[in-house]
């Protein structure tokens, strides 16, 4: 009889779900202008969501919490961004990072067994920390994570059909669901630190000032 395991980004998600409702997280949805209850039914959503049967159509199967609520949650973050360029600067990033995405599996074997580690964290760490530097703010770094591996994901099986290789596209699966979590959890915990090392240096520099002036 076959075990099903949890995946590690079913269990990134345990564990954030619990950061939340322990508030650690409070800091960081805050910028991203989400309350503690929304993200905790948000991390519930795409857990549950995970282990529910792949929606198909035609050639395509998509994951509820792998990419319908992933999807759903992005698009909600670009249309309540206060401003028009930061949209822009989101989606801009989300492309930035599908290319990237598609370019750093040029690099690998076709073969995921030839590899002596599993190659969707590598995806899932770069793309992150792509998304954390073309997204400016926390909202766009986590959208350009999640939906920046969603595009890539999209963009390679189109050039598939168009070379005429019939394949069935797997939308956020067992493994494309743990790099989009890893992605986006990855670059909005690097802009966070980043942020917060930046904000420590100018409180820094204005004490300074402060001093020297008295």
């Amino acid at each position: 009889m076959e075990e099903n395991y949890m995946t590690i980004g079913q269990i990134t998600i345990l564990i954030v779900t619990a950061l939340i409702a322990f508030g650690v997280c409070q800091r960081v949805l805050d910028k991203m202008r989400l309350t503690d209850r929304q993200a905790l039914l948000i991390a519930l959503f795409i857990f549950i969501g995970s282990f529910l049967p792949d929606i198909p159509i035609g050639n395509v199967r998509i994951n509820i919490g792998g990419a319908v609520i992933p999807f759903l949650l992005c698009a909600y973050l670009i249309i309540g961004a206060h401003t028009a360029s930061e949209r822009v600067r989101a989606v801009t990033a989300s492309l930035v990072t599908a290319a990237a995405v598609i370019a750093l599996g040029r690099f690998f074997p076709n073969e995921p067994e030839a590899m002596p580690f599993d190659i969707n964290y590598l995806y899932g760490l770069a793309a992150g920390a792509i998304a954390c530097l073309f997204g400016r703010s926390r909202r766009a770094a986590f959208i350009a994570g999640a939906l920046g591996v969603m595009l890539a994901d999209i963009a390679e099986s189109v050039a598939l059909s168009l070379s005429g290789v019939s394949q069935t596209l797997h939308l956020g699966g067992a493994g494309a669901m743990d790099v989009i979590v890893i992605a986006a959890i990855t670059a909005v915990l690097i802009k966070e630190l980043v942020g917060e090392f930046t904000e420590r240096v100018k409180r820094g520099a204005k004490d300074a000032q402060k001093e020297a002036s008295r």
